[in-house]
């Protein structure tokens, strides 16, 4: 009899990832494989199981093969369409969520949204905000569409090259997190990189097209005294508050992830 225990141990990967990729697909948790794993069969399952670990073998990412990943207090959908949330993007919410409950924001707006985490992560902190998720590509908003629904939060989702559909409107907020990497950085490569859609990770040569983009155009969408609080590369903090206070923003900040990387830089919309 081939127990549950006994697959994740045989594995051809990590111990943690086979454990997550088994307990995912027959939605369990570990106090249940601890208790009952090794007396479990994996019967019916055992095809299922084989076929994702084979995947994993390959480097298919863990959230692509179970179709979701948690971030902040949500449970959200993920494809290939859709770069896979991770943790230090949640440092991006937490300072939005902030700016709105200090100051009553009404709005704010989600630039490259993707799979809609940041968009949704807001506006399940803060419900009397007006968010809006924004992104070129349709097959992510599609992804974005079937969270929004999922979690049951309502969020208005726009499909436009950053500020291109825009035109004539104004929030007190914007965020994002852009494509940062450089084309040839090494690190596409590495983990479950190379599986994510390229356009949402590079940016150029150096890695500051969006960014520069972004911090240049912003201020002709946000309201006087607006905010921009935008997700970087731990390296790359000193360029990108250069490049807010060259665009005429005030208050520049730079906040640093749990690793102790600069992750997250934002300002005001000043007088200039």
């Amino acid at each position: 009899m081939i127990t549950i225990r006994s697959l994740i141990d045989s594995a051809q990967i990590p111990i943690h990832e086979a454990e997550q990729l088994v307990l995912g697909l027959l939605n369990r948790d570990r106090t249940w494989l601890f208790t009952h794993g090794a007396e479990v069969s994996a019967g019916d399952s055992l095809p299922m199981i084989r076929e994702a670990i084979a995947r994993r073998c390959t480097g298919e990412p863990l959230a692509y093969i179970l179709g979701s990943r948690s971030f902040w207090n949500l449970e959200l959908k993920v494809t290939p369409a859709v770069l896979i949330p991770r943790p230090d993007t949640e440092l991006l919410v937490e300072w939005a969520v902030e700016c709105v409950v200090r100051d009553q924001l009404a709005s704010c707006a989600d630039l490259g949204t993707g799979s809609g985490a940041v968009a949704l992560a807001i506006k399940s902190e803060v419900p009397h905000c007006a968010v809006t998720g924004v992104d070129r590509s349709r097959a992510a908003l599609e992804v974005a569409q079937y969270n929004s629904i999922a979690c049951n939060l309502t969020v208005e989702w726009l499909q436009s090259d950053w500020f291109g559909s825009l035109e004539g409107r104004l929030w007190p907020l914007l965020v994002g997190n852009p494509p940062y990497i450089a084309d040839s950085d090494p690190h596409l490569k590495r983990g479950d990189l190379p599986a994510e859609p390229t356009e949402a990770l590079v940016a150029g040569p150096d890695g500051y097209r969006d960014l520069r983009h972004l911090i240049a155009t912003a201020p002709r969408f946000l309201t006087a005294g607006g905010y921009l609080l935008l997700e970087h590369g731990w390296n790359q903090g000193a360029e990108v508050r250069e490049l807010f206070a060259r665009a005429g923003f005030g208050g520049v900040a730079t906040r640093r992830d749990l690793g102790g990387h600069e992750r997250v830089t934002g300002g005001y919309k000043g007088d200039g």
